[in-house]
């Protein structure tokens, strides 16, 4: 007798669960995708006890015909492809014909469905085994009804996670395909009580809204690019509304969520520098392409896909969400709510209507009080300045009223057409009158806006950041010979790897010479490496070069001018003169991202006018 045995259906069923059915929110995806294929326009679920209890999915599509519903059980049953040619360009959120099966093997299942035309049927089916079947009245659509999730498998229910957790998991990936499907409504119930309710009216912005609140949405940015093969529609974030994991990025192809390395990793690289260490970004993607681009044949879940033409995608999405990063200004605003305000807000994320657009509130623009007339008949130097009938601002240091005349003569340009773009309005961060400094750390300004804090050592992180990265992208000849050379000793395979890159390591400045076992010599360094730690910053770039082992000359040049710009900063408690603050003020202002540090912590923050006024009770 041979060894080898073919399983029975009902096995294999079980076996296939294994694959498709990981826990309650993969029935709660296979059931809600077969709507969508369904051409659904209104979708709700309704979860009991985690899913494990009971899942419902309802919808209005277009239905399941009598002589179908009983083979749509059957294992590899499927409508949706029918030839090989099909599967090269799938069109369908589902088609391998395995979720119903698989869901039957392991629970108890209801079905009732119609295409409109005649009676309905309804199934009732358990452990994979068709126990009822009826005709029976019921409005188009399907409404399937799975309980006991696992019953029949005790080894796959001790592995299922609490109820909360296996909550969090359906809330998000409905969530997500909200977010896949604006046109289609989904409602979200768990043990009675509504989590999630869209509208369906295809308004992605109220969908984001719904999902991760309000002051998410009035955030977020609009992306829209195209190139030969794909188009790319969406929301990003600003900089500001950051999160401290990656699950805030949604990506969908073709209208599926899809887990993808490299893009995930492009949008993260056009944050760079706009973002704090250790956070991450919120961004909702749509991807539409020709179904021949891409296989989501390549996983059982079908999270996973390969792309035919990544590296183009990840170029396009990269660029396009850098260019509207910087488009935008990104100072933060500091908003101070009421509590009772706070709440009203929270308690609106839980419904699904929104409402982007606010009434803005008119005010006259903020003048800054003169002078009282006898300062100004004892001391005419404290005269206010007057920029072009715009606003009056008092000067609030002697210092400031020697450069005055030069000062706003140069700045301070009359605006010919408020209608016409100029360079002046262009700039991205405003005019700021200097007032003084904070604790030696912070400096404080102001303008016809409000009171602005700037954070003087990132913002000369951000100046030095900016002049370095374009030094060593073009290392050239301005190279300071040393009278003492620098001598570095390294362990014998350090050595080994840094001879073998030093060609390399000229590109960005860095001149070693061997001399003698394990040692290098440097005689001669550019002169603009940051003085005082010149030897320190070659120990830094040969170090970073060791950690990566895996060379990328970009991505060294960007650590470089990071690491360099840190070094020799203004730091905290240090008190600058008013000439140094109105420098670097200016050169700020020129600055091409003056908003953040290179690590992504803010530079300026803006606290406006009317939010001062509130404070004071000036309104109310």
């Amino acid at each position: 007798m041979g060894k080898i045995v073919q399983l029975d259906e009902h096995l294999s069923n079980k076996i296939a669960a294994g694959e498709v059915v990981e826990r309650p929110a993969s029935v709660v995806k296979e059931l809600v995708e077969n709507s969508i294929d369904a051409n659904a326009s209104r979708i709700e679920i309704e979860v009991e006890e985690g899913g494990l209890s009971l899942i419902r999915v309802l919808d209005n599509g277009d239905g399941i015909e009598a002589d179908d519903c009983v083979l749509a059980f059957n294992r590899h049953a499927t409508s949706k492809i029918k030839s090989e040619q099909d599967l090269i360009q799938i069109r369908t959120m589902g088609f391998r014909g395995e979720a119903l099966p698989s869901i039957s093997s392991v629970s108890q299942v209801e079905l009732k469905s119609s295409t409109g035309d005649g009676p309905g049927t309804y199934l009732f089916i358990e452990n994979g085994k068709i126990k009822k079947q009826q005709q029976t009245n019921s409005r188009k659509g399907t409404d399937l009804t799975v309980r006991n999730l696992f019953y029949n498998t005790p080894a796959r229910l001790k592995h299922v996670k609490t109820i909360q957790t296996e909550l969090g998991t359906i809330t998000d990936l409905v969530n997500r395909l909200a977010l896949a499907n604006p046109d289609v409504s989904f409602r979200l119930k768990h043990n009675g009580k509504e989590l999630l309710h869209t509208s369906g009216n295809g308004n992605l912005l109220q969908i984001i809204a719904a999902v991760y609140g309000i002051q998410t949405a009035k955030n977020m940015m609009p992306v829209s690019c195209t190139s030969l093969d794909y188009e790319v529609t969406g929301y990003i974030a600003k900089p500001e509304m950051n999160r401290a994991s990656r699950q805030y990025i949604s990506l969908f192809m073709n209208g599926r969520y899809i887990k993808n390395y490299a893009l995930s990793k492009a949008i993260q690289n056009a944050y760079h520098t706009f973002l704090p260490i250790g956070r991450f970004p919120i961004a909702v993607l749509s991807v539409k392409m020709d179904p021949t681009i891409i296989d989501v044949n390549v996983h059982p879940s079908k999270h996973e896909a390969r792309l035919s033409k990544e590296t183009e995608l990840v170029q396009l999405v990269e660029n396009e969400l850098r260019k509207v990063i910087k488009a935008q200004q990104l100072i933060p605003e500091v908003n101070f709510q009421k509590k009772e305000q706070r709440q009203k807000e929270t308690d609106i994320q839980s419904s699904f209507s929104f409402e982007y657009s606010q009434k803005k509130q008119e005010k006259e623009p903020y003048r800054v009080p003169e002078p009282p007339a006898e300062l100004e008949t004892s001391n005419p130097s404290n005269s206010p300045v007057s920029i072009k009938e715009t606003v009056q601002v008092n000067e609030m240091m002697d210092l400031f009223l020697d450069r005055k005349k030069n000062y706003t003569e140069t700045v301070f340009e009359k605006k010919e057409d408020s209608t016409e773009k100029t360079e002046s309005n262009q700039e991205k961060i405003p005019v700021l009158y200097p007032i003084g400094q904070m604790h030696g750390t912070y400096i404080l300004a102001q303008n016809e806006n409000g009171l602005y804090l700037i954070d003087q050592h990132a913002a000369q992180e951000r100046i030095k950041y900016e002049y370095f990265r374009k030094k060593v992208g073009m290392v050239e000849r301005e190279l300071q010979l040393l009278t003492v050379p620098y001598t570095f000793e390294y362990t014998t395979h350090e050595a080994a790897f840094i001879s073998d890159h030093l060609d390399f390591l000229r590109l960005v400045g860095l001149f070693l010479e061997s001399f003698g076992q394990n040692t290098f010599i440097v005689r001669e360094h550019p002169q603009w490496f940051p003085k005082g730690y010149e030897k320190e910053t070659i120990m830094d770039i040969i170090q970073q070069v060791l950690d990566h082992k895996k060379i990328d000359i970009e991505k060294l040049r960007e650590e470089a001018a990071i690491m360099m710009s840190c070094k020799g900063s203004i730091k905290a408690n240090h008190h600058l003169s008013n000439d140094e603050i109105f420098a670097l003020l200016e050169t700020l202002r020129k600055s091409e991202d003056p908003y953040t540090c290179p690590h992504g912590r803010p530079i300026t923050i803006h606290l406006s006018t009317y939010e001062l006024e509130k404070m004071f009770k000036r309104v109310m």
